[in-house]
């Protein structure tokens, strides 16, 4: 399971370094794609797969434009000797990567932040958040 935050910094040559920990999780070679509220989501292979699946169920009118997102951007990554993965431009350039970067798990998989955009993300009050915990039965 992926969870807890990591900060780093993203060189100029567009290179990450990615937990450990979730690097274990992920496997050899893993998904980056763009993802909601201009986050990069990092799926394992097998959890992409399900996705995949998920957008298929939907048909053709529903999932086409989410699958051109999602397919269209997305790029297998391979850490280096050091942890780091790349990321292409475009994909830094939506979720706004040009220096300082948070890394989230999500349970299956990670969200890649702008460490700015992350923290304003997280600026909800209390009663937000309860209000979003009842609404899902807890």
């Amino acid at each position: 399971m992926l969870v807890g935050q990591y900060d780093y910094a993203i060189d100029a040559k567009g290179r990450l370094n990615f937990p450990a920990r979730f690097r274990d999780a992920m496997g050899e070679t893993f998904i980056v794609t763009r993802w909601l509220d201009h986050c990069l989501a990092a799926f394992p292979a097998e959890e992409f797969e399900k996705v995949a699946a998920k957008i298929e169920e939907k048909g053709l009118v529903k999932g086409r434009k989410v699958s051109r997102m999602l397919y269209a951007s997305a790029v297998e990554v391979t850490p280096d000797k050091q942890g780091r993965i790349q990321l292409p431009a475009k994909l830094r350039e939506y979720a706004g990567l040009d220096h300082d970067v948070t890394i989230i798990g999500s349970r299956s998989f990670a969200e890649i932040w702008n460490t700015e955009a992350w923290n304003a993300n997280q600026e909800t009050s209390d009663e937000d958040f309860t209000a979003a915990m009842e609404d899902l039965d807890f």
